[in-house]
């Protein structure tokens, strides 16, 4: 059955504000007809929308969102022009709080799928969440984004962030330079999130003046994590042992976020994998979330999803 096509027209107030609208080169109106499958045109201040009676509707919306947003000065980039999307979506649903998103100093972060919802209330009504799934959905981003907002609001003192030291066969006492040389390198997705939330100059003073801690998950062992919030990432390389020497280092008014990739276990048995065993162990425990996010939650390059999509032979 062939699809119709229909037509909605849009007149907007102020024309010199459009430029900031449609972007440089009109990448913003690119980025909306490729996300909602539709046409635009425009002359002046009058916009053209073409596509489907739902995708028309959800465009105009999401146009008349933006307009409203650049009129406070707001830049608007494809990071923003999703984020729009999620947040008209999830109003449909009667249940939505309009107050669900993380605040960092560079963004607000609001949850772009059903299941990144979830995650933000669990992290606002769990001591502990496990975070699982795959490359792209966000795990490690909304958790780091949680421990920024936190450490901002003055709900804790410290963010520890650890990783397993050990993955796809090197181990740290193979690699060459002292301990930070060591570890940055497994931590790098770590520190562009936290770029992605906090200037530069303040992320550096903040790991110097240690209210920012990076180690690897060896250095939380005798530890009692009291006033932090503390994210293990990667930790489907953890060992049984470890995971259960970390999730037992948490202290008063902290919380925990653990992440992974069942799909991507570096050990060398992945019987052994602390993740897989925890989830097992701890999945009925009140206090303690768990969500798993899949496919339809990447939130990074389209083809990111597609390669997802190959690898699990869908």
């Amino acid at each position: 059955m062939k699809q119709i096509i229909e037509t909605l027209d849009i007149e907007f107030s102020d024309n010199n504000l459009l430029s900031s609208l449609f972007g440089a080169n009109d990448i913003n109106i690119q980025t909306l007809e490729k996300i909602n499958n539709v046409k635009i045109h425009y002359r002046g201040n009058k916009v053209k929308i073409q596509g489907s009676k739902q995708s028309i509707k959800i465009t105009k919306n999401e146009l008349l969102n933006l307009f409203e947003e650049v009129k406070k000065g707001i830049e608007i980039d494809e990071d923003k022009i999703k984020d729009t999307k999620s947040l008209l979506s999830l109003e449909k649903n009667s249940n939505f709080k309009k107050d669900l998103f993380i605040q960092t100093k560079k963004r607000k972060i609001i949850p772009r799928s059903k299941n990144q919802k979830k995650y933000f209330e669990l992290l606002n009504e769990k001591n502990i969440v496990f975070a699982i799934g795959p490359a792209g959905t966000g795990k490690t981003f909304i958790a780091v984004a949680k421990a920024i907002s936190s450490l901002l609001d003055g709900k804790i003192k410290k963010i520890i962030l650890s990783r397993p030291a050990v993955e796809a066969g090197e181990k740290l006492g193979f690699l060459p330079g002292d301990l930070k040389e060591k570890v940055d390198p497994f931590l790098r997705p770590i520190y562009d999130a936290l770029y992605d939330m906090l200037p530069f100059d303040q992320v550096e003073k903040k790991i110097n003046n240690n209210i920012i801690e990076i180690a690897p998950i060896a250095f939380m062992r005798g530890r009692t994590l009291e006033d932090c919030f503390i994210i293990l990432d990667e930790a489907q390389n953890t060992t049984k042992i470890q995971m259960k020497m970390f999730l037992t280092r948490l202290g008063r008014n902290s919380q925990m976020v653990v992440v992974g990739d069942t799909t991507q276990i570096d050990l060398v048995s992945k019987n052994d994998s602390g993740l897989v065993d925890a989830s097992k162990k701890l999945i009925k425990i009140d206090d303690i979330g768990f969500i798993t996010l899949e496919e339809d939650d990447v939130v990074r390059h389209d083809v990111v999803k597609k390669i997802i999509h190959a690898y699990e032979g869908k």
